[in-house]
């Protein structure tokens, strides 16, 4: 039987591996070093310093060969052109020991023959000759030396050009060297060379001449361990900077990260606990103090999760409403078919039968305004904002209504108290504005008294438009002011009847106006002997106020 994957149970007593550091720590991180440690890379090549200095070398090297090579023309060679133009090889050995040897460069003298005739290397004592080398100078090995110098050949290695190799004879000739062929030919060389130990050797070949003569050719040889030692002198300081700013640079990222990757993990872990159903006792940590833009994903989070429990408390509300508004025609309905069944009577249950067709009409009204309110946060999040004409909107509203209504109905009038040629424009939508007044004007007419006036004004404050909705009706009941913008709050005319209206208008109302950014109040006008406001006296009428920014 085969053996599913699933099946198979995890290792007891193993942990998946953690990095000591953050991802958001390693990236840091490697930003800054890969950036320091690509300049410290292409600094410790130097090639061009190098080569630099190598070319230098070789122009001074041409340069002392021209001196010793015109002073040997001058002194080593007879002086009268009758006779045979040849180097002294007595004279000429002497010259070149006394030139050659302060500058510290190895000379060889060849006669016209090709034949050597003096080298600066080796010196005849008592009829035996010496080869003389000078040693380095004596050094001191650092802490770091033998990595250095590791690092060093590597670098060599990697960056040394293929040379011509040279050779050491013990029976030395011109013809060994093509540098001092070509200078018997009159022409001048200077080449590279790297011995068979892996060093580089300088070649600058002269010719000597008398009287335009070539009488032998000189050849100038160098290495160029001092300047490999200068730059690597040089490397090791730029190495040892770049070592203490890839320290430095390392610390400070791992610092820069840890206090972003702290805060940050804080608050994701405290999210998660949130997200897990923790309750409210999960507080999303206060990092404001930081003043900067985690500081400010803080007060995000917390402004967040305090309308997400606003949120939550208001959908458990609505819910808990919802419940309880269509639980009462359901009582109704259940209480009247029950009785239905044993009731014979033709007109009580003809009464009953319309107690229970009101009910069903009442939670289909019920059901339509949850509905239209339970969608009404994602229609207005979704739409785009326009410019509406509140002038033009109340107008139509108004001349509508008048035009329409019944006079059999004594329906109240409108009045629009605003300057209809002077638009006064909002960004919202404009739908849902007109559904906001509409609920605004049917909630007055219902409590207007027939043949009333509903006075409806419009004005611009620094603030934005006004809109204020006045009806000649009862009023509001004293303690009931804020009341009437909540959820299924329904205070009905007299004679009025019951479950006519769902009680969401001036809900639905409210929470349109607040999600264009406005406000919605209601107050009483006060009686004083007119239709106008007034400062004392009974109730004279309610009236409701929008306010919209412009």
């Amino acid at each position: 039987m085969a053996v599913l994957a699933r099946d198979i149970p995890a290792p007891v007593g193993r942990k998946r591996f953690r990095w000591p550091l953050s991802k958001l720590t390693l990236r840091i991180l490697a930003v800054n070093l890969v950036a320091l440690a690509i300049v410290a890379g292409g600094i410790l090549y130097l090639n061009q310093y190098q080569e630099g200095l190598v070319a230098q070398r070789l122009d001074a090297l041409g340069t002392q060969g021209d001196m010793i090579a015109a002073a040997l023309g001058e002194t080593a060679v007879p002086r009268d052109p009758t006779l045979p133009q040849a180097l002294d090889p007595v004279l000429g050995r002497q010259l070149v020991q006394r030139l050659a040897i302060p500058i510290r460069t190895r000379a060889r003298l060849f006669d016209g023959d090709g034949v050597l005739i003096a080298d600066t290397r080796m010196l005849a004592v008592g009829g035996v000759e010496v080869r003389l080398r000078e040693l380095p100078p004596p050094r001191t090995p650092g802490l770091l030396d033998p990595w250095l110098d590791r690092l060093y050949g590597l670098l060599d290695r990697w960056q040394r050009r293929v040379l011509p190799l040279y050779r050491e004879y013990s029976d030395q000739r011109a013809g060994h060297y093509p540098e001092a062929l070509q200078a018997l030919g009159g022409v001048a060389a200077a080449t590279e060379r790297v011995s068979g130990t892996g060093n580089t050797i300088l070649l600058v070949a002269v010719p000597v001449q008398r009287f335009k003569e070539v009488v032998g050719a000189l050849l100038l040889s160098s290495g160029i361990e001092d300047i490999e030692a200068r730059v690597r002198i040089v490397r090791g300081d730029i190495l040892r900077l770049s070592l203490l700013a890839l320290a430095v640079t390392a610390l400070l990222s791992v610092y820069l990260a840890r206090s972003i990757a702290r805060p940050i993990r804080r608050l994701a872990k405290t999210a998660e606990r949130v997200t897990g159903g923790r309750g409210r006792g999960v507080e999303i940590p206060d990092l404001s103090a930081r003043r900067d833009e985690i500081g400010e994903l803080s007060i995000a989070l917390r402004q967040m999760t305090d309308a997400l429990w606003q949120r939550i408390d208001a959908i458990e509300g609505f819910a808990a409403d919802v419940a309880h508004e269509l639980k009462n025609p359901l009582t109704s309905i259940r209480s009247a078919v029950e009785t239905i069944q044993r009731v014979d009577d033709p007109a009580t249950r003809d009464a009953l039968l319309s107690v229970v067709i009101a009910d069903i009409r009442r939670m289909d009204r019920l059901i339509s305004d949850i509905s239209a309110s339970s969608r009404l946060d994602a229609e207005l999040a979704r739409a785009e904002a326009e410019p509406v004409d509140l002038t033009a909107m109340l107008a139509t509203l108004v001349d509508v209504h008048n035009a329409t209504a019944s006079p059999e109905d004594a329906a109240p009038k409108l009045v629009l108290s605003a300057d209809r040629d002077l638009p006064i424009v909002v960004a919202g939508v404009e739908e849902r504005l007109v559904q906001v007044f509409r609920n605004l004007i049917d909630n007055a007419v219902s409590f207007s008294p027939p043949a009333g006036e509903i006075v409806i004004s419009l004005h611009r404050d620094a603030a934005g438009a006004v809109v204020v909705v006045r009806d000649q009706g009862p009023g509001l009941p004293p303690g009931k002011i804020e009341t009437v913008f909540e959820r299924f709050y329904s205070d009905r005319p007299v004679g009025e009847a019951f479950g006519t209206h769902s009680g969401l208008g001036l809900s639905i109302s409210k929470q349109i106006v607040e999600a264009h950014g406005g406000t919605i109040t209601a107050e009483n006008r006060l009686e004083a002997g007119s239709a106008n406001d007034g400062p004392n006296g009974a109730p004279s009428g309610a009236k409701v106020i929008v306010r919209l920014p412009a």
